[in-house]
């Protein structure tokens, strides 16, 4: 939810002016979030809230989110069972979003900020990851397999966005280099903030941000499919192939920072190299389309991953409210096991989760649309959350 609401709030920002009155909408949904990580962060003094409910148990139930009766169990970090990772990512969101509300709800702002602040200090002074602290009430589920390092680089660089506090600047040059990667998700938030805190060097020419100019350059060239340092597999079909688990998580946030590094590029007229290979902003940006245009519907399915986008689209996503009658039309409880004739039926979900993005294809472009196979057929937020920016820059370069 922290990274669903840090990605959304940054589309926001980078994209705002391309959105019109969608901008509004996107608002609206960050507040629904930031609400409820205040409440976790703001309720209990020296406790910061992560999570509601025991998934092992909640897992083993296919019912409707109106009937849940599983245990509601609240887990929560502490400085005795500390998680700077969760505590990073909630910081990051509460100041990403504190600037989306600068302008329309200054109060509103400064309580996000004031928040963020807190809750970044708490994840700085007692180190530790939250996998560690709440084992299987996380694991294997949302294990930090990517430690911590990354979250408290990538929450310093958003408070650093917000605030231009010289403290968080000097934070990130104690952090030192961090890892190369060749992805970028919830779990690994290293390209992202090197993005971010590029944006200093390249538009600032701030020059104290060169190092991470370099580390978002050199995680293009690892994504480029020319670049002779290239790391990434593409399918025939074109789309980029990270790991089998919800590769579209891995598609729309690397497009994002596709997009947004160009967009700095173009800002300044600049270029970088991918060993002799001369790098400019519409080579990102013809890659990144074709992302978004593969997951629309430009495929060799021909197939939207967007459910309820064009004609053609999953039908049998697993997500119980999509999949289950409603309410309106069978008012009594299923119970625990009750929705699983529902969940095995090879019928179209009654409810069309409209505008949600699944896991995606397989790695020879095919996608069989069976609600059980939840790798490829599971949506999620977050990877919603990343793919709203560049869906705002095409839509608003297509524009008349």
């Amino acid at each position: 939810m922290a990274f669903t609401t840090t990605m959304l709030s940054w589309s926001s920002l980078e994209y705002g002016k391309k959105m019109g009155p969608e901008l509004q909408n996107s608002r609206v949904a960050i507040r629904w979030a930031t609400d409820y990580l205040l409440k976790c962060a703001r309720a209990t003094p020296g406790k910061l809230y992560v999570g509601v409910g025991d998934p092992n148990g909640d897992h083993k139930c296919w019912e409707r989110p109106e009937d849940m009766d599983t245990p509601r169990t609240v887990y929560s970090v502490s400085p005795s069972n500390p998680g700077s990772d969760v505590a990073a990512e909630t910081a990051a969101a509460l100041a990403a979003s504190s600037m989306v509300f600068r302008k329309v709800d200054p109060k509103y702002s400064r309580l996000l900020l004031a928040t963020a602040k807190k809750v970044m200090q708490f994840a700085i002074q007692y180190r530790g990851a939250y996998s560690n602290s709440l084992s299987s009430s996380v694991c294997p589920f949302y294990c930090s397999y990517s430690g911590y390092k990354d979250e408290l680089l990538w929450g310093a660089a958003w408070l650093h966005r917000a605030t231009n506090d010289p403290y968080y600047t000097n934070f990130i040059k104690s952090l030192g280099g961090g890892d190369q990667p060749d992805i970028f998700s919830w779990d690994n938030k290293y390209a992202g903030a090197y993005v971010l805190l590029s944006r200093r060097a390249v538009l600032n020419k701030d020059n104290n941000f060169e190092l991470y100019k370099q580390a978002a350059e050199n995680f293009m060239c690892k994504i480029l499919p020319n670049s002779p340092s290239s790391s990434t597999k593409y399918t025939k079909g074109g789309l980029m192939y990270k790991l089998p688990q919800s590769n579209l998580q891995y598609v729309t946030s690397i497009t994002f920072l596709l997009t947004t590094y160009a967009k700095y590029m173009k800002s300044t007229k600049q270029t970088f190299n991918c060993g002799n290979s001369l790098i400019v902003p519409n080579a990102l940006i013809n890659l990144s389309k074709r992302q978004v245009d593969y997951v629309l519907g430009v495929n060799p399915m021909k197939m939207s991953y967007m459910v309820g986008f064009s004609s053609n689209f999953p039908k049998r996503i697993h997500h119980r409210g999509s999949s289950l009658p409603s309410r309106a039309v069978r008012s009594n409880s299923l119970g625990c096991n009750g929705g699983f004739q529902s969940f095995r039926t090879q019928n179209p979900n009654p409810n069309i989760l409209t505008g949600a993005i699944v896991g995606g294809p397989n790695q020879n472009d095919e996608y069989p649309d069976q609600r059980d196979d939840y790798t490829r057929s599971e949506p999620a937020t977050y990877i919603n959350a990343a793919f709203v920016g560049p869906l705002a820059y095409f839509a608003a370069s297509r524009s008349p």
